[in-house]
């Protein structure tokens, strides 16, 4: 169990009955009758609590009147998600390298909704998991999404290959994204934020791509880039 804080990804949770409990502001209004509405609906305890109580369970003076009690996080094993999409013509995922800010990965996680994309996989070690930061980063997007952990990147990528899936390599050297043909079942590897994809992984790609730059800076928030790639992808 983990406290989430903030009206979106509250609601979020609720949508996916992931909240056990609720504290609300004395005086809080607005999107708050929505929450207590659906906390209704769905026979979830609401408690009223002074913002001092708030404060200190959501570790932040920035929870917007509402803070929640959630199960932990539902991972995805690898084998379900793709028996989930093996008849799914385009299917698309995003593999995170070793993404290590979990702002970055709440970040993606929002783009992935936005876009739908169909599933998030990332390592279990050296690496970001799915806590309180990466849902309010998310908006409570990373609810809505499929997610899998896995011990090890490149073995997930052999079985996305046996599945069908064609793998995309994100680095500073590669096929301009705009040429490339992302029909089908695709996946898409996103490096980490200083080191990029590590070699092995590149190594296993079946392509590598690159975001094209118009300046001498070279690079950009991982975040950002798997936004332009999404963009690009279901353009």
């Amino acid at each position: 169990m983990k406290y989430i804080y903030g009206r979106g990804p509250v609601i979020e949770a609720l949508k996916n009955e992931e909240v056990e409990k609720i504290y609300v502001g004395k005086n809080a209004t607005g999107s708050i009758k929505k929450i207590l509405g659906m906390a209704r609906d769905l026979k979830v305890q609401t408690v009223t609590s002074d913002n001092e109580k708030l404060e200190e369970l959501a570790g932040t003076k920035n929870h917007q009147a509402v803070v929640a009690l959630v199960s932990d996080f539902q991972y995805i094993e690898l084998d379900d998600l793709i028996n989930k999409l093996r008849d799914k013509e385009n299917a698309k995922i995003f593999i995170l390298d070793k993404i290590e800010d979990p702002h970055n990965f709440g970040a993606i996680a929002r783009s992935s909704n936005f876009f739908g994309v169909d599933g998030i996989i990332f390592p279990n070690r050296r690496a970001s998991t799915v806590n309180d930061t990466v849902v309010k980063s998310s908006a409570g997007a990373i609810y809505d999404i499929d997610v899998s952990k896995v011990t090890n990147i490149s073995q997930a990528m052999e079985k996305l290959k046996e599945a069908g899936f064609w793998i995309y390599a994100t680095d500073l050297e590669g096929e301009d994204i705009r040429k490339c043909d992302f029909s089908g079942k695709v996946a898409i590897v996103i490096g980490n934020e200083g080191k990029g994809v590590s070699k092995n992984v590149l190594k296993n790609s079946d392509k590598i791509i690159t975001i094209p730059n118009f300046s001498d800076f070279d690079s950009l928030n991982a975040s950002v880039a798997a936004a332009i790639v999404m963009y690009e992808i279901f353009r």
